[in-house]
């Protein structure tokens, strides 16, 4: 443990269950191995505590508690998550309950029902049966050494229809010995403001009604899904009403609409309400964090996403550029880097010579608004947007464009021509198509001949490029194409119709994205697959060892 997490006390304990809760997503599935990149990225963060899953409800997860014993976090609490014990059975002799112990973790999160509706309608069983599962559980842990949360499930539902059976399944658990009491919106329905005021009352209700003396009385936390859209509004309130633990996940992930999202929440606690919640120095590396995340679920990131979006402070305005020239405050909430972003200057049509000026200075090229070369750039960037190219979504096309009309481009190879073929084949059942590209380039004096397959004219050209490329580029063979984008500019000619295309390429740490316009798809899509080889290589190659410039 690093000497500033040592010394370092939550105000508000963060509680994270993306592999749990996060991966009940739709279409999101973690391997042993992406949930143990995950915890020990969320471990570096400063989370202090880690729900990795529910052990005995699925192999995995059993697996997963006995492999992080092997590669141990550094600081972070691991925490088991189950349910009460069953309707009319001992909760000693529960095997759900032996594979919670078998984990091995002091921390238990144990949830229980809160509704009586749910208590009739899905567990079949009495009220009173439901206050024996929640204190005989809870009990049984606490008798073999396991510290627990309980999640209140379904608790603003529940105390909206009968508020005192409620309070007294709260009761059942602080009698047992939990230690955090956490109310759970799990329908996700619930207002901000109705969040506040049951907190206050449920906190209110634990210093009179509770029965615990005040140094024994268990602490207040609030878990909250996005059905609503105010997940993260919601647990703001809670804790502007008493709470003092957030239960989240990164980006947000979660069943039906997702949970409250974490990378909003740290930064707005923390930078906003003035609660502490990881060592500040960490939060600088959320952005980094959300990204991996990202990365290892395979999803693509949010680039709209509030303070570790790509977008989060990117300025298209001509107004507002020349603003954030002067002073950042006019048009941004907190400093980027706080998060790990960063600003970014959006250069469109609508562009004036402040973004331009803005945007070669990102790119350490320092620019004269009376220098022609400004002016000209301006000029060609409105001329090609109006051809239908679009930079605001392709900066590493943009960067290309200026170098060219600065006469910094370096010109790492020379299409000498292409060829693609494609065949419909009969497969079993049906038919499968398959291409074959063939490209001519001119490297270092020497023409090279390539061919290569691929399930799609732009998979066997982008193949093809690659195997002729990369004797003489080995960097090539960490890039990938990660996505490809194709936006018909006029539907209204039909075939005859310009088609911009967008390739985003990626080397496993970074992701820049390149654009192509033509009436002919392959014309558009080789522009962009071919200035994305060619953007990453101006990253990965020396100065000193590039090729002419041109």
């Amino acid at each position: 443990m690093s000497a500033d997490a040592a010394d370092f006390t939550p105000a508000v304990w963060i509680y994270d269950t993306t592999l749990r809760d996060g991966a009940q997503r739709e279409g999101l599935a973690l391997s042993i191995e992406d949930k143990l990149a995950i915890a020990h990225k969320l471990d570096a963060l400063g989370v202090p505590f880690i729900e990795g899953g529910w052990p005995g409800a699925n192999p995995k997860d059993v697996q997963f508690f006995w492999q992080l014993k092997e590669e141990p976090l550094q600081q972070a609490e691991v925490v088991a998550f189950c349910s009460t014990r069953r309707p009319g059975k001992a909760a000693e002799t529960d095997p759900m309950l032996q594979a919670i112990l078998a984990a091995g973790t002091r921390w238990v999160t144990l949830f229980g029902k809160s509704w009586d509706l749910h208590v009739t309608a899905s567990l079949q069983t009495s009220l009173d049966e439901n206050l024996a599962m929640i204190h005989d559980t809870i009990a049984f842990l606490r008798s073999q050494g396991r510290r627990v949360i309980y999640d209140a499930e379904h608790w603003f539902d529940g105390y909206q229809a009968n508020p005192d059976y409620a309070l007294q399944t709260l009761g059942a658990a602080i009698a047992a010995g939990a230690e955090w009491l956490v109310l759970c919106d799990t329908n996700g329905g619930t207002l901000p403001h109705e969040v506040a005021t049951v907190v206050e009352q449920v906190q209110h209700w634990l210093v009179t009604h509770s029965g615990a003396t005040t140094p024994d009385l268990p602490r207040l936390g609030i878990h909250t899904h996005n059905d609503g859209g105010t997940a993260v509004a919601n647990a703001l309130a809670a804790v502007m009403a008493g709470a003092t633990m957030v239960q989240g996940t990164i980006n947000g992930y979660g069943e039906r609409c997702g949970n409250a999202d974490l990378c909003s929440l740290l930064p707005n606690l923390q930078l906003k309400l003035k609660q502490p919640c990881i060592p500040p120095a960490k939060l600088a590396t959320l952005t980094e964090t959300s990204r991996m995340v990202s990365e290892v679920v395979n999803l693509a990131p949010d680039d709209h996403a509030p303070f570790v979006g790509l977008s989060a402070f990117a300025h298209k305005g001509g107004i507002h550029v020349s603003a954030v020239e002067k002073n950042p405050r006019t048009y941004e909430h907190i400093e980027p880097t706080l998060v790990g972003n960063q600003r970014r200057i959006v250069v469109s049509d609508q562009a004036g010579l402040s973004n331009i000026l803005a945007k070669a200075r990102s790119f350490g090229i320092e620019l004269n608004k009376q220098d022609p070369q400004s002016r000209q750039l301006l000029n060609r960037l409105k001329e090609l947007e109006n051809q239908g190219y679009q930079f605001e979504a392709a900066e590493a096309s943009f960067e290309l464009l200026m170098r060219e009309v600065l006469g910094t481009r370096s010109q790492f190879f020379e299409l000498r021509g292409f060829h693609i073929h494609c065949d419909n084949l009969p497969q079993e059942a049906h038919w499968k198509t398959r291409a074959l590209a063939t490209v001519k380039v001119m490297v270092e004096d020497q023409e090279i001949l390539e061919v290569a397959e691929g399930n799609g004219p732009v998979s066997a050209l982008d193949t093809a490029l690659r195997k002729a490329l990369l004797n003489f580029y080995p960097a090539i063979a960490q890039f990938q194409l990660s996505d490809y984008k194709v936006r018909i500019l006029d539907g209204r000619v039909g075939t005859s119709a310009k088609t911009r295309v967008l390739v985003e390429s990626s080397d496993g740490y970074r992701r820049w994205t390149t654009v192509g316009v033509s009436s002919n798809i392959i014309e558009a899509s080789y522009q962009a697959v071919v200035e994305g080889l060619e953007y990453g290589l101006i990253s990965k190659t020396p100065v000193a060892v590039r090729p002419t410039v041109v």
